[in-house]
């Protein structure tokens, strides 16, 4: 064993006992498939990840995903040999307010590229990640972007859809520079992979158009030499199938699911540092020895980084409008002073219409608008999007359009991996009843804060003819209830594009649009723009009387709000459209109680929509909406039956007024 074998075998040792310490002083953690992972993850940190030792936000550097999240003390021991995380960290592994988190959170911890955990979505995110180095490389040239992104798998990151759509999705692009690592151990919480799968993943991801490669997991030069192989082929993305023992390393328990979800048991510990040749009575131990190997190619790497410096540098003297493209990406400005098309007052327009004219005009203007739909480009309006700026295909990485075939939940996951790699704002579309599918990537759209935009079409009853199958009821709610997510209703064309306006110029939060298929007259409203931002505002009505009633709407039935005003002609009536809850809920209180007068206690809300989430508004009035699930019948027949007409809504008003 020559001297780097040696210090690998010590420094993976190392590695080991800190997963062990770091678990069990928590006494919370997953040590065992940590354990098992460690060889192969160690091998990619130490001899081929490129990276920026002093800033771990380089955007040239290899991107990494700990798709199996749990192994979290894994990357956080690799951090800490980088010199991102100190001891004392990983002694608070799983402690309030520590960078340690249960699992790995982007944004909160240095060198974490994505916040993992939940299953297979860490591997949909490293697909979009490889989707963005790809089409930013078209963009800025492969001499500024140029890396792999790898990512670790277990077997429940396999065993969840998410990861095998998006892993369909990334053969049929050809995302050659994506290497995932499969770390095959053979046991999960309750046991056994074997109980419950018998999935032959090798056919599978060949099948995807996937290059496969089997090894020894624990074999150094089998992972150097597969991950070398993964590397050199350019046509496919690789899955490198290493064979693992769950608890590697362990003196007794070596291959013992129960090792998968809790801590080795202080006398094990000891005994697994005696066998691997580690002091056995010191918790947290690193030599300094280890500290030097590890960093000991930190003067290389940061030659690199001098060098793709200079390289930008002279091609940006050469070149403005490359320089222009890569300090707004770096500045994190490329979708200021967006302009937004005109629509006509009294022009009836579907918003999902106004939507896709609106998507169109933006691509003209920006390089970095990337996304596509869930096959419903005619549905969603986007293929005008597509028609403009063409088609992201194996051979041509210039296209910004993503067919994402009828993939939601691996298209939100994708989409969330775009927008962490950076340098695209990215978006996906579907109908709002398929937002179910999407909104467990969407809630790590929230937690991660991402720029990205959903959107989504036929956005109530009106759907009509499909019946209840595919009209949202509920959705819309369940997504107001993501924290730190925002939500468009638009009533017309014009709140539409100002949405989409303020969808781009919005950097640290997602944003869904829910938009119409019927049309809807566009209305000739002042100062739209900061009324909208606002979250709602006063459409009708004197501003400074107070008014018998308030109706409160969104989307469409602002429309018959407005109606059911004019019925009302013996009461004052204020209608107030509310584009967005979240804005309007974050706006000053004096705003808020001018929008909606405290004077005024009779308000009423109007949604074709479940009117959960309303009764924060209505005071000592009612919400007026869909609690049930939808009928199969026209639209027009629909709304008579639900009662959302004029005539009704007038006279519920009137009834229930003195109540």
């Amino acid at each position: 064993m020559n001297s780097q074998e040696q210090m690998d075998k010590k420094t993976t040792a190392v590695i080991r006992g800190l997963i062990m310490d770091g678990t069990r002083k928590a006494n919370s953690g997953h040590p065992g498939g940590a354990m098992s992972s460690t060889d192969m993850a160690y091998v990619l940190f130490k001899h081929h990840l490129k990276y920026d030792p002093d800033n771990t936000l380089w955007i040239n550097r290899d991107r990494f995903v700990l798709s199996a999240g749990h192994e979290s003390m894994l990357l956080y021991s690799l951090l800490h040999l980088q010199g991102h995380l100190s001891i004392d960290e990983l002694m608070r592994f799983r402690q309030l307010h520590s960078l340690t988190p249960g699992h790995p959170e982007h944004g909160l911890t240095k060198g974490v590229d994505a916040s993992t955990g939940p299953l297979g979505q860490g591997f949909g995110m490293s697909v979009g990640m490889a989707i963005a180095e790809a089409a930013l490389a078209a963009q800025l040239g492969t001499e500024i972007i140029d890396h792999y992104t790898y990512a670790i798998a277990g077997d429940g990151d396999l065993q969840e859809p998410v990861a095998l759509g998006a892993a369909a999705t990334a053969g049929h692009q050809g995302l050659g520079k994506l290497i995932v690592f499969y770390d095959k151990n053979g046991a999960q919480i309750s046991g056994s992979t074997d109980r419950a799968d018998s999935t032959d993943l090798v056919q599978v991801f060949k099948g995807f158009g996937w290059q496969v490669i089997e090894i020894d997991g624990h074999n150094h030069a089998e992972i150097n030499q597969a991950i070398t192989q993964a590397q050199n082929e350019k046509d496919r993305p690789s899955l490198i199938i290493g064979h693992t023992i769950m608890a590697k390393g362990a003196a007794h328990v070596e291959g013992d699911f129960h090792t998968h979800g809790s801590p080795l048991k202080e006398e094990e510990i000891q005994a697994t540092k005696e066998k691997l040749g580690l002091p056995s009575d010191q918790k947290f131990y690193v030599s300094d020895d280890v500290y030097r190997y590890f960093q000991s190619d930190f003067s290389e790497k940061r030659d690199i980084v001098s060098q793709w410096n200079k390289i930008v540098a002279d091609k940006s003297e050469s070149d403005t409008e490359f320089a222009q493209r890569i300090n707004s990406i770096l500045n994190g400005d490329q979708f200021e002073n967006i302009t937004v098309p005109e629509f006509k007052a009294g022009e009836k327009m579907a918003t999902r219409d106004a939507f896709g004219k609106t998507l169109a005009h933006i691509a003209q203007q920006t390089p970095f608008l990337i996304g596509g739909s869930a096959d419903l480009e005619p549905s969603n309006q986007t293929k005008a999007f597509a028609d403009t700026v063409g088609e992201f295909t194996k051979s041509d990485r210039s296209g910004r359009n993503i067919s994402f075939a009828v993939r939601e939940f691996p298209m939100a996951a994708m989409v969330n991996g775009i927008a962490l790699h950076g340098g695209f704002k990215p978006f996906g579309a579907t109908f709002l009843v398929f937002s179910d599918y999407a909104k467990a990537a969407m809630r790590l759209s929230a937690i991660q804060e991402l720029p990205v935009l959903f959107v989504y079409t036929h956005d109530s009853f009106y759907v009509g003819e499909d019946g209840p199958t595919h009209e949202p009821v509920e959705q819309l709610a369940g997504l107001r209830a993501i924290p730190k997510h925002i939500v468009f209703r638009p009533c017309d064309a014009r709140e539409t594009a100002v949405a989409m306006k303020l969808s781009m110029e919005i950097k640290n939060r997602p944003v869904s649009l829910a938009l119409t298929r019927q049309g809807l007259p566009t209305l000739d409203t002042e100062n739209l723009y900061e009324k909208v931002k606002k979250g709602a505002y006063i459409l009708k009505g004197e501003e400074h009387e107070t008014p018998d009633v308030i109706l409160i709407a969104s989307g469409s039935e602002v429309h018959l709000a407005l109606k059911a005003a004019e019925e009302l002609k013996e009461m004052k009536v204020r209608v107030v459209s509310m584009p967005s809850m979240e804005l309007f809920d974050e706006q000053p209180k004096e705003y808020k109680n001018h929008v909606l007068s405290t004077a005024a206690q009779y308000r009423v809300s109007i949604e074709a929509l479940s009117t959960f989430g309303w009764g924060k508004y209505v005071a000592n009035g009612w919400s007026f909406g869909v609690d049930h699930f939808g009928l199969s019948a026209p639209a027009e027949e629909l709304e008579k039956e639900f009662g959302f007409t004029p005539e009704n809504i007038a006279r519920l008003v009137r009834e229930r007024k003195d109540q």
